[in-house]
């Protein structure tokens, strides 16, 4: 009988050394980024960049470990980006089989639960940095249709500088998290888990929206380097401006002097 793995995306980030020390689960796997529990052919995975997700386990007791969980997560919005697959674990299989959104594994392959709950985790993390992406680009899309049709910027100085701080977070968070192009580390000498792994991107399209997030934030960074021009060139012709009104007022004033004398 499948059971649904869920994930679900809670906060900006999870302090995985504070969780590990808390929990009192067994700790399948565990590093300074995410930490993976098995308890009683139940499983749990909690991702430093704010996912976790489940397997096997009821909504109360799904309930009950989100409040266990709650304390270590940085800006706690438990969102509605979530996801759920289907996972079945067969007694009487060698080999992991998927079916469009349904995984069969093995009942022993804990490392195929492991990649199933990554790849869903990842999915909804790309769904969460979808969402941030094309806020952005709806902000740099204002100020560059406030350009079109008024020859000039409606923001610079600090405004500026922290749209693109966000715009190099959000490009810096997807680069340093998520495990998109290279296999894990589970299915290096595993040719199974290696089918699996890539299986499943394919199944959650990792590779196709992680470009897509890629190549939206390279076209807002190319909006921001004008921005960027754009303001430089108006402080520089700010600057001659004001050099040049000085230069006029020590004239004036050096002739106003000869007069004088």
């Amino acid at each position: 009988m499948a059971s649904k793995a869920m994930a679900l995306h809670l906060a900006v980030s999870i302090d995985i050394p504070a969780c590990r020390n808390t929990l009192d689960m067994e700790l399948v796997y565990g590093d300074r980024d995410e930490l993976f529990y098995s308890d009683a052919s139940r499983y749990l995975y909690i991702f430093r960049y704010g996912v976790v997700s489940f397997f096997g386990y009821t909504e109360g007791e799904i309930s009950r470990l989100l409040m266990e969980i709650k304390p270590f997560c940085e800006q706690w919005r438990q969102s509605d980006i979530t996801e759920t697959m289907d996972i079945e674990l067969v007694s009487d299989s060698e080999k992991a089989v998927l079916d469009h959104d349904k995984v069969f594994l093995p009942q022993s392959n804990v490392e195929g639960v492991r990649l199933a709950l990554l790849h869903l985790s990842q999915s909804v993390a790309l769904d969460y940095f979808a969402g941030l992406s094309e806020q952005a680009m709806k902000e740099t899309r204002r100020h560059t249709t406030y350009l079109e049709q008024n020859g000039k910027l409606d923001i610079g100085g600090k405004k500026l500088k922290r749209h693109i701080a966000k715009v190099l977070n959000i490009n810096n968070q997807i680069s340093e998290n998520l495990y998109i192009f290279d296999s894990h580390e589970v299915a290096w000498e595993d040719f199974e888990l290696d089918r699996l792994d890539k299986g499943l991107k394919q199944i959650f399209d990792l590779k196709e929206r992680y470009r897509n997030i890629k190549e939206q934030g390279n076209v807002i960074k190319e909006n921001l380097s004008l921005f960027m021009n754009i303001m430089d060139h108006r402080e520089s012709s700010r600057l001659e401006w004001i050099i040049i009104i000085l230069i006029l007022v020590e004239v004036v004033d050096l002739f106003i002097m000869r007069l004088i004398s």
